[in-house]
């Protein structure tokens, strides 16, 4: 084969033009693709602004110009006035906050977009006069908003639906008379007792007589005494702790003719114990008596155990108070049988507690060490460390208590007798209990050395 014939195989390097075989091997490969869409125009659609904006903007500032576009400027406002106290109270309160360690409400979509539907569903009904349908709205915010430091969000919007619920004409009130309702439960949650009580009055005044009901098959009237004498309960316990008695037995004498008004014996029952508690304090006893005996025969016929059993001991004391030992006694062996019956340990517990220390005061020491015993016991079996250590020392103040005489008797006798020495010296060794036996011995051993002179003196 000749050079020239191979050279020819070759591409010549001088030449200005690229063949087609070398156009082809440098142009890039095709790769498949989805076809995009095209308009009418036969060009690629654009996004619009307004898709752009919802994802580079916030979701607070989206949030606000869907608001602000559709005209629902009351709803822009009320919505950036929750946000700025949310805020405020989130920032105050610092690393001791609850709401410091919660994202910020604007960042909690959910939550803006729950208040979005709301606030701009009851600015439409407000503006065609459709208060029922404002109330309801503001209603489901109040609802809603339940977590961790939210109560004033939820006492914010109780609030307006209170306010809207006024201004319902076609329903006799009941919207308002629930409204007051919910406000006063809120308030008697945060502790808050004044306002709780003149909301519940409101909503008393309001369903009184009236045919309505709740969801549960109970009249709102009734609802409205449960909750005007649960109040009343909570003041007197806040008097009775401070000893502030003649209050505490005046705002429960109001609670006890509200029980009274609607025949409710259960609550008759449970403020009547709390006025035997008042005056006890006073000192009035045969009244105490006879509140707290009413308390417990309301609670015995209606079955409430855990009523019957307080009642129990509130009587056991009023009657120890009083002197009457042998009643109260009666009385704890009761409530022992009923706590036994029905299994509670932290009352059986405390019946045996009481009875051995009443038994003590009447000198009965062996029987208070066997009660106090079984107060041991109870309360090693249950665990509570509180009652136990409690139980120890009472057991051993008992048995010190019913050992004092004869160990007396022993080291005051021992100069003239040497056998009482060594249960003196036994029982420090070994702590147990062998007076009364070694003193009895020792009695009829002195009492045959009285007879003996006698009968020599006869012979």
């Amino acid at each position: 084969m000749s050079a020239s014939r191979v050279l020819a195989l070759l591409p010549d390097i001088s030449a200005n033009k690229i063949t087609d075989l070398a156009v082809r091997s440098r142009s890039p490969k095709k790769t498949r693709t989805t076809p995009q869409p095209i308009d009418h125009t036969g060009q690629t659609p654009r996004p619009s602004k307004d898709e752009i904006a919802l994802w580079r903007n916030s979701q607070r500032q989206n949030v606000c110009v869907a608001m602000l576009r559709q005209g629902f400027h009351l709803s822009f406002q009320e919505l950036l006035s929750v946000l700025q106290r949310f805020e405020e109270t989130r920032q105050a309160g610092g690393p001791d906050n609850a709401l410091w360690y919660l994202p910020p409400l604007q960042e909690q979509p959910h939550k803006l977009l729950t208040l979005q539907t709301h606030l701009t569903c009851a600015e439409t009904a407000f503006r065609t006069g459709n208060f029922v349908k404002v109330y309801e709205e503001q209603l489901a915010l109040a609802q809603y908003f339940t977590g961790p430091e939210e109560g004033w969000i939820s006492l914010h919007f109780h609030l307006q639906a209170l306010a809207s619920a006024q201004k319902v004409k076609t329903d006799g009130g009941r919207k308002e008379a629930e409204a007051n309702a919910n406000l006063a439960r809120l308030y008697l949650e945060q502790g808050q007792l004044g306002l709780a009580m003149e909301h519940y009055e409101a909503f008393h005044s309001l369903a009184l007589d009236k045919p309505w009901w709740d969801a549960a098959g109970h009249t709102l009237d009734r609802c409205a005494r449960e909750g005007l004498c649960a109040v009343c309960i909570q003041l007197a316990q806040g008097e009775l702790e401070r000893q502030e008695f003649i209050e505490a037995i005046q705002v429960l004498n109001k609670a006890l003719n509200i029980a009274k008004e609607g025949d409710d014996q259960e609550m008759q029952g449970d403020v009547s114990y709390w006025l035997g508690l008042a005056y006890h304090g006073l000192g009035e006893l045969e009244i105490a008596r006879k509140y707290l005996t009413t308390s417990l025969n309301v609670s015995t016929v209606l079955g409430h155990i855990e009523s019957q059993g307080r009642a129990f001991k509130a009587v056991a004391k009023a009657l120890e108070s009083d002197g009457k030992l042998s009643e109260a006694v009666q009385h704890l062996e009761k409530l022992a049988d009923v706590s036994h019956t029905h299994r509670q340990q932290e009352n059986l517990e405390e019946a045996c507690m009481n009875m051995g220390i009443i038994y003590c005061k009447r000198g009965e020491y062996e029987r208070g060490v066997e009660s106090l015993q079984k107060a041991y016991d109870i309360a090693r079996a249950t665990g509570s460390v509180g009652s136990l250590q409690r139980a120890q020392a009472c057991v051993g103040m008992a048995d010190a208590q019913g050992m004092l005489p004869a160990f007396a008797a022993h080291l005051n006798g021992g100069r003239s007798h040497d056998n009482n020495i060594q249960p003196i010296i036994t029982w420090k060794d070994s702590r147990h209990n062998t007076f009364d036996q070694s003193h009895a011995a020792a009695g009829k051993e002195k009492q045959e050395d009285t007879r003996r002179p006698t009968l020599m003196k006869r012979s």
